[in-house]
């Protein structure tokens, strides 16, 4: 079987009341079509990949019962999900779907599983900055996480004010990092 490209679409945050609600943190602008009533999505990773199962070698497969937007997101029914117990396993778990499945992204926009890997690059100098190695969706906006050359982890929204572009194909962010982000 060849593996689809995926992209992470959703992460599960927790478990929501007895019944294996899961509280649901939508990476895409199109949840009510990615999470609709009978669809497919696969468990991965925030960076795209495919969870395997160890015994099979195959991906794991769920399918959508039931989503409805809540405060703090969307309550998410999965049917091989049925009680408590079993949604607990799920916090901080990706769901995917395959990339030919979205819609392309517009000029400088990314899809959220893209952003893992990409490198921070000074919007003037072009220097490198670091490399994103983590994201969060808030209710802000996303939230960036680099680690710089020299091994220091820092955060950086992802807004205009900041970043100036994004490549891609390049694999780059052209940012203008915010007076001492970096200092210690």
């Amino acid at each position: 079987m060849t593996l689809p490209d995926c992209a992470a679409v959703g992460r599960i945050r927790r478990p929501h009341g007895v019944r294996g609600e899961l509280l649901l943190e939508a990476l895409t602008d199109e949840p009510g079509a990615i999470f609709a009533p009978g669809r497919r999505v696969f468990q991965g990773t925030p960076d795209g990949a495919l969870w395997l199962d160890p015994r099979t070698r195959q991906p794991r497969t769920l399918e959508v019962k039931a989503l409805r937007p809540v405060k703090d997101g969307f309550l998410l029914t999965l049917v091989e999900i049925a009680d408590r117990t079993e949604a607990e396993k799920w916090n901080g778990r990706c769901l995917l779907v395959p990339v030919e499945e979205l819609s392309e992204p517009d000029d400088g926009e990314v899809f959220a599983h893209e952003l893992v890997g990409m490198q921070l690059v000074d919007a003037d100098s072009a220097a490198e900055i670091g490399e994103v190695v983590e994201f969060y969706e808030l209710p802000q906006g996303l939230l960036l996480d680099f680690r710089t050359p020299q091994g220091r982890v820092a955060s950086l929204p992802f807004v205009d004010e900041f970043v100036e572009d994004v490549d891609r194909e390049a694999r780059t962010i052209r940012v203008r990092l915010p007076d001492g982000l970096l200092e210690t």
